[in-house]
């Protein structure tokens, strides 16, 4: 590797640690408090907790009709 390259490579190097080291960081504790006051706001619009009525879910099993 040349000295220009290899000093390509350490600028753009510097220039990653640098935004790296810009971004705003969120502790884990604020972070799980946060998703669990978020879940529990939208618990009663989210299906997987409220079931779905039989009249809109797509899903459903097809009605088999018979002729006698």
């Amino acid at each position: 590797m040349s000295g220009t390259a290899n000093a390509s490579a350490m600028r753009k190097m510097v220039q990653q640690l640098r935004l790296e080291a810009s971004i705003n960081r969120v502790k884990v504790s604020q972070a799980a408090a946060d998703l669990k006051q978020f879940c529990m706001q939208n618990a009663q619009h989210d299906p997987l907790l409220t079931g779905i009525s039989s009249s809109t879910n797509p899903f459903r099993p097809p009605k088999v009709c018979s002729f006698l």
